[in-house]
Parts: C-alpha cells; sequence; structure tokens
C-alpha cells in the first residue's frame, strides 16, 4: 500500500498543510512538530508524491533534453555527459528526439511547459521566436550547436570548422592532393561548418600551388549515406587518395563499401571521420577522427543549466566554443607512390593501432 501525505498528518496529529511545509524545507512550523512530522514520515515510509510536491513548490527536480535523434554513439555520449552531471545535482532527464522535424520540436517544447525546470536543446531548426513562443514562460535553456544568436541562453558548440580544416592540413601535409568530402545533411550547423572548414582547407592548399583536387559527396550522417557514398566514391576519375566524413558514422558506412570493393584502407584509400565516438578506437582498422568529446559538452551543457536553474536572477549566460583535436589512427597514411614533400606536419596526436582516445 503506497501511504499518502493525509495518513502522515493523521498520525502526527496535525494538518496536511503543516506535514507539506515540513517536507518542503519551509519553516513557520515549531521544531517539535517538524521533528514528530518526520520521524512519522519514516515510521511509514512515506515517499512524497513528485507531481504533487511540483504544484506547491514549482520546481519539479527534472530536466528535459531535446535532441535531433537519440540513436547511435554520438547521441548517446552526449546524454551521458548530462546524465553523470544531472544526478550530481539531483535532477532526473527527459530525453525525447524530434527527428529533425520542427512541428515535432515545437509539440514537444511545448509538452515540456510546468514539467521540467530546465531545457537543453541541440536543434539547427530552432531560433529565438521559437523558443519564446512554444515555451511560455521563461525557463532556463542551454543550447547545443544551435545557430542562434543570442544572450538569452548559454550556448555551447564544438569548433566544427577549425576541426575540419585541421583534417585537410594534416592529410595535405602527409602528401594527399585528391580528397573528397562526404558531406552531411544540408541544413545541419554542424555539418556546413564542417564542411566550410574543408573548402577553406583545400583553397589554402591549391593557393600554395599544390594543385589539390576536391570532391564533395553527398552523406546524411548515417552508416546507410556513407556506404552509398562510398560506392560513389569509387566511380570516380581519378579516384581520390583521401576521404573525409563528416561524421564516425558516415564513415563506417565507406569503410564497408570500401572492403566490398576489396579496397585496402589505408594502403590505397585513407579515411578519416568526424567526433570520436568510442567505436572510432576499434574498428578496422581503427578510424582517424576529430575528437569532439560529446561526453564533455554534454558535461559543460548540464552544468551551466544547473547554474542557472539554482538562482535565474544573477544568472548571467555565456557562449562557449570546445576546441576540436585531430586523433590520427591507423585508418590515415601517405598515398600510395611518390610522396609530395611534406608541408608542416604535426604528428603530436599520433595513436598507435587501437590504443588511446580523445
Amino acid at each position: 500500500m503506497v501511504v499518502t501525505i493525509k495518513e502522515v498528518a493523521r498520525d502526527a496529529g496535525v494538518s496536511v498543510a503543516t506535514v507539506s511545509r515540513v517536507l518542503s524545507g519551509k519553516g513557520g512550523v515549531r521544531e517539535a512538530t517538524r521533528r514528530r512530522v518526520l520521524e512519522v514520515a519514516r515510521e511509514l515510509d512515506y515517499v512524497p508524491h513528485g507531481a504533487a510536491q511540483s504544484l506547491i513548490t514549482r520546481v519539479t527536480r527534472t530536466v528535459g533534453v531535446i535532441l535531433p535523434d537519440a540513436h547511435g554513439e554520438f547521441f548517446s555520449e552526449l546524454v551521458r555527459g548530462i546524465d553523470l552531471v544531472s544526478r550530481a545535482a539531483g535532477y532526473h532527464l527527459l530525453v525525447s528526439g524530434f527527428h529533425s522535424d520542427s512541428r515535432d520540436l515545437v509539440a514537444i517544447l511545448q509538452a515540456t511547459r510546468g514539467r521540467v525546470d530546465g531545457l537543453i536543446v541541440m536543434s539547427p531548426e530552432a531560433d529565438i521566436r521559437m523558443l519564446r513562443q512554444s515555451l511560455g514562460e521563461p525557463v532556463p535553456v542551454v543550447l547545443l550547436n544551435c545557430a542562434i544568436e543570442s544572450d538569452e541562453h548559454d550556448a555551447i558548440d564544438v569548433d566544427n570548422y577549425g576541426g575540419a580544416r585541421a583534417v585537410v592540413e594534416h592529410l595535405a601535409g602527409i602528401g594527399h592532393r585528391r580528397i573528397a568530402m562526404v558531406t552531411g545533411p544540408e541544413h545541419n550547423v554542424d555539418s556546413c561548418e564542417r564542411l566550410r572548414g574543408f573548402r577553406d582547407g583545400m583553397a589554402a592548399i591549391s593557393g600554395n600551388g599544390a594543385g589539390a583536387e576536391a570532391a564533395e559527396l553527398a552523406g546524411d550522417f548515417t552508416e546507410h549515406g556513407g556506404y552509398l557514398a562510398g560506392r560513389h566514391l569509387l566511380e570516380l576519375e581519378p579516384r581520390p587518395t583521401a576521404v573525409f566524413a563528416a561524421n564516425d558514422m558516415s564513415a563506417v558506412g565507406i569503410l564497408c563499401a570500401l572492403a566490398e570493393a576489396g579496397v585496402r584502407v589505408p594502403d590505397e584509400m585513407t579515411v578519416v571521420g568526424f567526433d570520436d565516438v568510442p567505436l572510432a578506437r576499434y574498428l578496422t582498422p581503427p578510424l582517424t577522427s576529430v575528437a569532439a568529446s560529446m561526453a564533455e559538452v554534454g558535461r559543460r551543457a548540464m552544468e551551466r543549466l544547473v547554474l542557472a536553474m539554482l538562482d535565474p536572477a544573477a544568472h548571467r549566460p555565456e557562449r562557449e566554443r570546445l576546441p576540436a583535436r585531430l586523433v590520427v589512427r591507423s585508418s590515415c597514411a601517405p598515398p600510395p607512390g611518390p610522396r609530395p614533400e611534406a608541408r608542416g606536419v604535426d604528428l603530436s596526436n599520433r595513436e598507435g593501432g587501437r590504443e588511446g582516445g580523445a
């Protein structure tokens, strides 16, 4: 049988309101009464009803996490980082994916009204007007990898542009000149920044007289999309000697397509990904990738949100950009044949075999 607050009040000889004040930590109750109520609550093994308490205190101890999707290592690492901090701070998570549908995003935002104390939102579709209209009354929000430029909310993103340029510079440094990129979704903020970094990196190589040739193949951040792009890659003439995938899941699909065609990695084709998900170091060969540490992004986001929820009036939102680091593994090697002169190669982040990680 579930013990109710009425039974605690009856056995303690006080009103329900008095029990509520004691259990919520509010004052105005004599010390002897407070002790009696707490003793009765322990004897009856009373557990406060969360929904009923939130109606009184307007505090739910719950945080909403809204993501484009909830599938794959990228999002699981992000949620893991959020969860580690939320549990330590005494908050529960409500996680929902809107599958890149702006109508679903609005519906989910509206459904969180009164149910959460704060939100972590990752969405290229979101804008300030949408957030204001969907949420109604103000609630602390931390934006992840969003294009929104606003001082109303905390924002955290990864240096996607710098990470992509680092890939191109490294590949050029070990001799690659024909480099392809498998892109991500067209309107995704991360994808656009990684593509911009790739293009600017290739333009810089060409500007130095290196005669670089770039190819861009459409992808969608999925293994299947990477697989289809990998098959297309094999049809290009002349064939690129290196391919940069906009994320690691695309790189997994590319590796599969190359393996089916009997193309050896890295002897005949170098493959590089982005995100450095835990799976990357256990592939065959281990995947060179840009470490963005989504667990760290999630941890920082939840820490910022806790600060905003604890003292909304004093909190000052900030925008933070986390650095991206190239982690070189066995999927990356110089191109076959005579090697052009290396240009400022930095192998300080190289990992041997399956060791190490981001």
